[in-house]
Parts: C-alpha cells; structure tokens; sequence
C-alpha cells in the first residue's frame, strides 16, 4: 500500500507540472501582429507621407513656373517682386525695395510661395 500511495504522488506531481506549463501564456508570434502593422503603415503613409509628396511638387512647379515681375515671399518672410531667374545658377533677384530699388540675391529654395490678386483678397 505505501508503495501505491508514493506512485500515486508521483504522478500528482508529473501531471502538476504538465499543468502549469499548460497555464503559461503563449507569446504573440509575427502572425498575430502582422495585420496591425500593415494598418499603421498605411495609416503613416495617408496621414504623413502622400500630403508631403504632393506639397514638394507643388512646390516645385511654383519654382518652375517662376518668372519677372511674380511677387514672392521668401522662407525668411521678406517680400519682393522677382526681377531676373538664373535657373542655371538656382538664383532668384528679387527687388524689395520699390523707392531705393534695394534687390536681394536668394536661392530657389527660398521662395515660399508666390503672391497673387487672390492671395491679397483673401489676408483683407
């Protein structure tokens, strides 16, 4: 009988074990986490990257499309109206000064936006 109730302690003990490793949780595996980071991906491309492709290149054709006497604002916030575009050289000339005739030398790059009659209405 004794031997019997060791056995049977054994067992109780081997099956305990079983059990608690059955108790453990498993880790999420790639499989599970996939389809979430596919969604946060094509959230970021939406929300942040699609907006900035289409801001350079409108940016780009308003540098493109600059000519003579366009009114600009440069990313230093000065206003001036466009007097000579070296393309070749990346350089704007733009008069701020309408009295003195004061001209400024900038990169293409400086130009933050073009000025026009409906810009004008629209700040009034």
């Amino acid at each position: 009988m004794v031997f019997f109730e060791i056995e049977n302690a054994g067992l109780l003990a081997v099956s305990g074990l079983i059990w608690a490793q059955d108790a453990q949780p498993e880790a999420p595996g790639l499989g599970s986490m996939l389809p979430g980071l596919i969604a946060i991906m094509v959230f970021f491309y939406f929300l942040i990257l699609r907006p900035q492709k289409n801001k350079e290149k409108a940016m780009q054709e308003l540098v493109s499309n600059l000519k003579e006497k366009d009114r600009v604002v440069t990313i230093g916030g000065i206003h001036g109206v466009v007097t000579n575009v070296q393309r070749d050289r990346e350089e704007v000339t733009i008069r701020v000064d309408e009295s003195t005739g004061a001209k400024l030398k900038v990169g293409l790059s400086a130009i933050a936006r073009v000025v026009t009659d409906e810009n004008k209405s629209e700040g009034s």
